[in-house]
């Protein structure tokens, strides 16, 4: 497999957010830029962190024509809960069968005894599917630099 790097085209995917209700990363991109946000587990208290902050500045994404969407390996009930007790506005998608986190090349080996896990991890796709910001920590503990994330998407608008 190989590693996804800046200028390479990022793998497009299918995932469920729901029940019934799935999303294309090549649909979405349709609509403007994607910031993917890989992240190890809902309701982990690093996790929740990260996505609210991400969930945070999402009208200023927004703004930019950016949309923002959460990958992890847990499934669509546990994003479900997770997304309404934390107020979460975007799509978190579930990578149930490991492919998506797999093709990113941002599997965690074994995390606290949880194989094949998302590491956390931040891509910006511009909209013709090109990676433009990458950003992957082997350390779960470790938030995303935001400002970077911020200042990929600008660059595109």
């Amino acid at each position: 497999m190989s590693r996804l790097e800046i200028g390479s085209d990022a793998p497009d995917f299918t995932l469920l957010e729901a029940p019934g209700k799935s999303v294309t990363l090549s649909e979405e991109l349709e609509r403007g830029p994607v910031v993917l946000v890989f992240y190890p587990a809902d309701f982990t208290s690093v996790c929740q962190e990260e996505l609210c902050r991400f969930r945070d500045v999402l009208a200023d994404f927004n703004e930019l024509g950016a949309n923002v969407l959460g990958i992890s390996v847990d499934g669509i009930f546990s994003h479900a809960a997770f997304k309404e007790a934390n107020g979460i506005q975007f799509p978190l998608l579930s990578d149930w069968d490991k492919t998506v986190i797999e093709a990113y090349d941002v599997v965690h080996g074994n995390l606290a005894g949880m194989t094949k896990v998302a590491k956390r991890a931040v891509f910006v796709i511009d909209t013709d599917g090109t990676v433009v910001y990458k950003w992957v920590s082997d350390d779960p503990g470790r938030l995303p630099p935001f400002d970077e994330v911020e200042m990929a998407v600008k660059k595109l608008a």
